[in-house]
């Protein structure tokens, strides 16, 4: 009788044996999607909300579409006697954006240009100047190794000069 009431017995006895339980993790996971899962009230208001949207979207397309064929209708005339002038002030304003732009453009390159050497020649080696440097070496070696042919090829052609005109 004491067992009975002891609230540890009890529990033991309601639940299964490890032996009895079977593990089914495909309807615990079926559960949990059919937990998360619209039921068809909510099925039916998203079709409803997704066909008014559509409707209304449609309706305004339609709307626009009237309202610019009627624009282009009433102002074909006022566009075509006036079209003489738009070349020239669409033409002035598209070159006036241009120089606007490629002159902030230029700006912005010469600023970082003059950012970057300023760090080279102050010692803070910023991106690239290992390729600047490498560069630089092979320039002055380059430099050297004509310099030493221009005096060696310079020696012989003097020599030369000499055979040629033996008075000079």
């Amino acid at each position: 009788m004491a067992e009975r009431n002891n609230p540890t017995h009890q529990q033991q006895q309601r639940r299964p044996s490890r032996a009895n339980r079977t593990v089914v993790p495909s309807s615990t996971f079926l559960q949990k999607i059919q937990s998360h899962a619209p039921n068809t009230t909510h099925f039916l208001g998203f079709l409803l909300l997704f066909f008014v949207s559509a409707a209304t979207l449609l309706i305004l397309t339609g709307l626009t579409l009237t309202a610019t064929v009627f624009g282009l209708v009433c102002f074909m005339p006022v566009i075509v006697v006036s079209s003489p002038v738009w070349f020239p002030i669409c033409t002035f304003l598209f070159l006036t954006a241009v120089g606007f732009l490629s002159a902030c453009g230029f700006g912005v390159a010469v600023a970082a240009g003059s950012t970057w050497m300023y760090r080279y020649f102050r010692g803070m080696h910023p991106p690239g100047s290992d390729r600047v440097d490498s560069a630089r070496t092979r320039i002055y070696d380059t430099a050297s190794h004509v310099k030493d042919y221009a005096m060696e090829y310079g020696g012989y052609l003097q020599s030369k000069v000499k055979d040629a005109a033996p008075g000079a």
